[in-house]
C-alpha cells in the first residue's frame, strides 16, 4: 500500500460538483502504468456497476480536443464502456500533467497491485513525463529512492525478453538477475528453463552467475596457457551493436549518455560520456 493519501493530492476542497459526461467525450488516461486489462476483471468490475451502479465518480480533466480526459478511474470508465451506458458520473478538474501523472499512478497503487514492470513503468513515467526528479518521486509516491532505482533498471530488460515474462511466475528477484547477462539471448534461456525446471529464486541466479561468466558464445572461446578465456568477438559489428543497445537502454531509463564513434586508420573508436551533474533519477547503476 503507497503511504500517501490520495484525497491530499487531488485536493478535495478545489473540486467541483459530480455531474455526468457522456463516455465518447472521455478519454484514456495517457499516464497509466498500466498497458492491459484483461476481460474477465473488466466484465467482474462491469457486474458489479450494473448491480450496484457506480459508487465513486471518476475524476477527469479537461482535454485538449474539448473533451475530457481520466485521472482516476480508468477501470470504471472502460467497464461502462462494456456495459454499453451512455454517461459516467465524473469529477472535472483542471490539472497540469505533473499532477495528473502524479494522482493517476498513486490511484492505481492504491487500488490495485500492479506487478513490478507496471511499477518501474509508472516511475518512468513520473521522470519522463511529468519531469519529475528522484526524490519528488519518493516522496510523492511513498517509495524509497533505493525501491524506485531498483525497478527502473527493470526497463533495461530488452522487449522481446519482457514479453517472454509471466509476472505471476517469475519472481521480481528472478528478473533482476537476468540484468548480469549482456545477451537477451542468454536472458531468454533462463526464462525458459526458469519454465521449463520450475527454478527458485535462488536456482535462477546460480544458473546466471554460471552464464554470465561464460557470456561469449562457446566458439568464440579458446584454450591459452591451459585455460578457457575469451578471445575477441570476430564479428565486431556484434559486439558495438551490443554497446549502442546498453546506451539505449540506460537513455530510457533517464541516465544522460551520450555516444560518439570514430573510424580511424587502424582503430574504431566508441566514446561513451555520462553527465554527472545531471538530476539523480534514473539510474544509480544500470545493470
Amino acid at each position: 500500500m503507497v503511504g500517501i493519501k490520495l484525497d491530499r493530492l487531488i485536493g478535495r476542497e478545489k473540486t467541483t460538483a459530480v455531474c455526468k459526461i457522456p463516455l465518447d467525450q472521455i478519454r484514456p488516461n495517457p499516464f497509466n502504468p498500466r498497458q492491459e486489462y484483461t476481460q474477465e476483471e473488466l466484465l467482474q468490475l462491469a457486474q458489479s456497476i450494473k448491480n450496484h451502479g457506480i459508487i465513486q465518480p471518476i475524476i477527469v480533466r479537461p482535454h485538449l480536443d474539448g473533451c475530457y480526459q481520466v485521472v482516476c478511474g480508468e477501470r470504471r470508465f472502460r467497464a461502462c464502456c462494456l456495459l454499453g451506458m451512455s454517461a459516467i458520473p465524473a469529477v472535472v478538474q483542471e490539472m497540469e500533467d505533473e499532477k495528473a501523472a502524479v494522482i493517476g499512478i498513486v490511484d492505481n497503487m492504491h487500488r490495485q497491485n500492479l506487478n513490478y514492470f507496471e511499477e518501474a513503468r509508472a516511475y518512468h513515467i513520473l521522470a519522463h513525463k511529468a519531469g519529475l526528479k528522484q526524490e519528488d518521486i519518493a516522496r510523492k509516491t511513498g517509495r524509497s529512492q533505493a525501491n524506485i532505482v531498483k525497478k527502473l533498471r527493470l526497463l533495461l530488460i530488452p522487449d522481446r525478453v519482457r514479453a517472454m515474462i509471466s509476472t505471476d511466475i517469475i519472481a521480481e528477484r528472478q528478473v533482476q538477475s537476468l540484468l548480469k547477462l549482456t545477451s537477451a539471448e542468454a536472458q531468454m534461456e533462463v526464462i525458459n528453463r526458469i519454465y521449463e525446471q520450475e527454478l527458485s529464486p535462488r536456482e535462477s541466479e546460480a544458473l546466471v552467475e554460471k552464464l554470465s561468466q561464460n557470456n561469449l558464445p562457446q566458439e568464440n572461446r579458446t584454450r591459452f596457457g591451459g585455460q578457457n578465456v575469451s578471445v575477441l568477438i570476430r564479428d565486431t559489428r556484434i559486439f558495438f551493436n551490443t554497446i549502442k543497445e546498453t546506451v539505449k537502454r540506460a537513455r530510457q531509463t533517464g541516465v544522460d549518455i551520450s555516444l560518439s564513434e570514430r573510424d580511424g586508420e587502424e582503430e574504431y573508436e566508441i566514446v561513451i560520456r555520462v553527465n554527472k551533474t545531471a538530476p539523480s533519477l534514473r539510474m544509480a547503476a544500470p545493470g
